[in-house]
């Protein structure tokens, strides 16, 4: 029995000699780190003659297809994934991000998908990204355990293809932050000034591109927003069991005897003239009740996405994925099949759809006392553009629903701005732009949208009814899927303080921040020459909203609970919304026959990973906002390439130690001014004051100053565009052609210095 406690700990030691087939399995298999030959000999104590033969029979066991071999020469089982390797993200199922190795060389396999398994904090990993990872079987599966997030550096490059003079190519980048082209190593069959998509190769300094995709002719209809697709990764084909399904759903009854039937009255949907889908309308009229006195009855009517988007169906998962629609000047990239987004769910003048309407009771001083939700049927009495609302009211237009249905609307809109004066929201008027595109997908104009008391009064009611749906879901003890914007943080507020400085203006740091607060620093302002600079800067300092189940409240609307409802068409947060309340509300509805999932209500994985899918449709919300502000740049650098050379009027939007950014005033589109163009003097970069001053003139440039710029160049291919003072030196460049070839340019090194390799540069002084 003495020698029991002996036998076990000499069971533990590995044997001397050359291990077996199946101990070298065992090894691989429960090694925590990359198992290549020098861990596996160092494990078996192997040396000289023993490690020749451990290679021997690494490469035996390689043909007899037990072991393969990973990125970082280290074996793992045949047919599985190394212990630790690189991933890329290609999808998500629900709320599970799924990866797939990053080099996969298993002939006659396809290559995994692993589950990726984030814990503690998580770094909103989305498609597309890039993860270092320790990987375990699991099952019948594969999970992987983030270990860091690398850089996209590795991915592929979308660039237009460029000729020389020398006759070699280059692919020039279609994002204006890659100042460097890269040369084309293999170019297929693409043709200088075609759009490619390429893989690149080799290490740094030594990187070429190989062409692997051909997308077309940069300037063709709709390419502009087709780089932004394939930049960003934007989900724009549906799978065919997606479509498949959106044709099933949209085929789905009404259920009239179970809804609540609102086609009696005048609802109206009030949107843009150029609006694609229609998911909201609105109807209101005095409140007959002794009780409200000069109140009104409201209703929000949204269409009724649950119905037909259940939870767990490929049309959600597909949903998900995307988490919003993405909307470029030439075409929409839809989060739901056009079956549904552009038809069932669209609320159509004339035709019978499904809604969930939000009745609301307005006090007369514009407090929303009361709100039921109900899943009803309306029929749209008409869909009127922005414009041609505001001309009936204002009397410039007839319509037959002017007394019937805008009277009202405008009547009940009158209370409800009484209610957000007593809030107090921040009141930060920002230019929005439209790019008007003709009929062939050429720029017609670029301008600002004008805003009307149209627009705002659509505003009110939304804001209205997502506050009901926040306050209606609380009441029940519901989930809720809240839209979040946090106050500034301090640091942003000391440098708001430190830039006010400079116009003599106090911002006192120990006061609790308002939205008021800033709307009294922008009254005190007045029409100074300064006030749209100073308001660039408050909108500098504001946080950028995001969506959760914490609620943390909605800084610049001034609201305690604050969820979006009014969107579920394009917004996968105002569906999940939607979903809560027909659980909360018991709107349930009849199960539907075949294979479409039977409840629209929130189910319990949408309950449990609520904080998970908000940072989701977060990040996917800031892709498709970066998305469709490079597209416009694009359009605008197009628009504007007809214009090379010409003074304009401009605003400064930013300064940096090397110059500063204009924008042209109406249409938009950032330009680099570089500090070398502004004279021989030099200029002292005011941080603070976000500003360059002449050592000497003491000439200011300042953000949101307003001065006449020259266009210099405006490059569609990435957006940018350069600009000079007016009287700086005429430069050369101008508008970028298509199939353009640089005559007498070269690339590399100049041919009269001598290429120094790293050995001989070391004794260079």
């Amino acid at each position: 029995m003495a020698s029991t406690p002996k036998q076990k700990k000499t069971a533990k030691v590995r044997p001397a000699g050359l291990p077996t087939r199946e101990q070298v399995m065992e090894f691989i298999a429960g090694s925590d780190q990359p198992a290549g030959k020098r861990e596996i000999a160092r494990a078996f104590g192997l040396k000289g003659q023993e490690k020749i033969a451990l290679k021997a029979l690494l490469k035996d066991m390689a043909d007899e297809g037990l072991v393969d071999i990973g990125p970082a020469r280290a074996f793992h089982k045949m047919g599985g994934v190394p212990k630790v390797t690189v991933l890329r993200i290609v999808d998500v199922d629900d709320t599970t991000l799924i990866a797939t190795p990053e080099r996969w060389e298993a002939e006659g396999q396809a290559a995994p998908k692993l589950r990726v398994v984030e814990r503690g904090k998580r770094g909103a990993l989305t498609i597309g990204d890039r993860i270092l990872a320790r990987t375990e079987e699991a099952g019948r599966g594969w999970i992987a355990h983030p270990m860091k997030k690398l850089a996209k550096a590795s991915e592929e490059l979308l660039g237009v293809v460029e000729e020389m003079a020398d006759g070699k190519l280059w692919l020039r980048p279609v994002d204006k932050r890659i100042r460097k082209d890269t040369p084309i190593s293999d170019a297929g069959t693409a043709r200088p000034g075609d759009l490619v998509l390429a893989e690149p190769h080799g290490r740094p300094p030594r990187i070429s591109a190989r062409v692997t995709d051909i997308l077309g002719d940069p300037f063709a209809p709709r390419s502009f927003s087709l780089i932004a697709i394939h930049k960003h990764g934007i989900p724009h084909v549906f799978p065919e069991l997606v479509e498949e399904e959106a044709m099933k759903a949209s085929a789905l009854l009404l259920h009239e005897d179970r809804r609540e039937d609102l086609r009696h009255l005048p609802i109206v949907a009030i949107d843009p003239v150029d609006a694609r889908d229609h998911d909201d309308a609105v109807w209101a009229a005095s409140d007959e009740d002794e009780n409200n006195p000069g109140g009104f009855k409201a209703i929000v009517a949204i269409a009724d996405v649950s119905y037909y988007v259940r939870p767990g169906s490929a049309l959600d998962k597909e949903a998900r994925k995307r988490g919003n629609s993405v909307y470029f000047p030439d075409q929409v990239v839809p989060m739901l099949p056009h079956q549904l987004s552009s038809d069932m769910c669209s609320l159509r003048a004339g035709k019978d759809r499904a809604a969930m309407a939000c009745h609301l009771t307005i006090n007369a001083q514009g407090k929303v006392t009361a709100w039921r939700f109900a899943r009803a049927v309306i029929r749209v009495a008409a869909v009127l553009a922005y414009e041609n609302a505001q001309a009936a009211v204002d009397g410039q237009k007839d319509h037959e629903l002017l007394e019937p249905a805008l009277k009202p609307l405008w009547a009940c809109w009158a209370v409800l701005q009484k209610a957000r004066k007593a809030r107090d929201p921040l009141a930060l008027d920002l230019p929005e732009r439209r790019v008007v595109l003709d009929e062939a997908g050429r720029i017609a104009s670029v301008a600002v949208r004008e805003r009307l008391d149209a627009h705002m009064l659509i505003e009110d009611y939304m804001i209205a009814a997502n506050v009901a749906a926040a306050k209606a879901l609380e009441a029940k003890k519901a989930p809720v899927m809240y839209r979040i914007h946090e106050p500034p943080s301090r640091d942003k507020l000391v440098a708001l303080k430190d830039y006010l400085a400079t116009f003599d203006i106090s911002f006192a740091l120990g006061q609790v921040v308002r939205p008021s607060t800033f709307n009294q620093l922008i009254a005190r302002i007045g029409d100074a020459e300064e006030k749209p600079q100073i308001m660039e800067q408050i909108l500098r300092s504001q946080t950028q909203a995001y969506y959760g189940p914490q609620n943390m409240g909605h800084f610049g609307l001034a609201l305690g609970s604050y969820a979006h409802f009014t969107s579920p068409i394009r917004r996968y947060a105002d569906l999940l919304v939607h979903r809560a309340l027909v659980g909360a509300c018991g709107l349930e509805m009849p199960a539907p026959k075949g294979d479409i999932p039977t409840r629209s209500s929130l189910s319990q994985e949408d309950h449990e990973n609520m904080g998970r899918v908000g940072e989701m449709i977060s990040a996917h919300e800031r892709r498709a906002m970066e998305a469709e502000r490079e597209t416009i740049d694009r359009y605008v650098a197009a628009y504007l390439a007809a214009h090379v050379g010409d003074v304009m009027p401009a605003r400064i939007t930013g300064v940096q130690n090397f110059g500063f950014f204009a924008t042209v005033d109406g249409l938009g589109g950032d330009g680099l001014v570089p500090v070398s163009t502004l004279g021989t003097e030099r200029f002292f970069y005011d941080e603070a004051g976000k500003a360059l001053e002449g050592m000497e003139s003491g000439e200011r440039y300042s953000v949101g100053q307003r001065l006449d710029l020259r266009l210099v160049e405006a490059d569609p291919i990435n957006g940018s565009l350069r600009f000079a003072l007016p009287d700086a030196p005429a430069s050369t460049s101008g508008p970028v052609k298509r199939d353009r070839v640089r005559p007498g340019v070269r690339r590399g090194r100049p041919a009269n210095v001598r290429h120094i390799g790293s050995k001989r540069g070391k004794h260079r002084k």
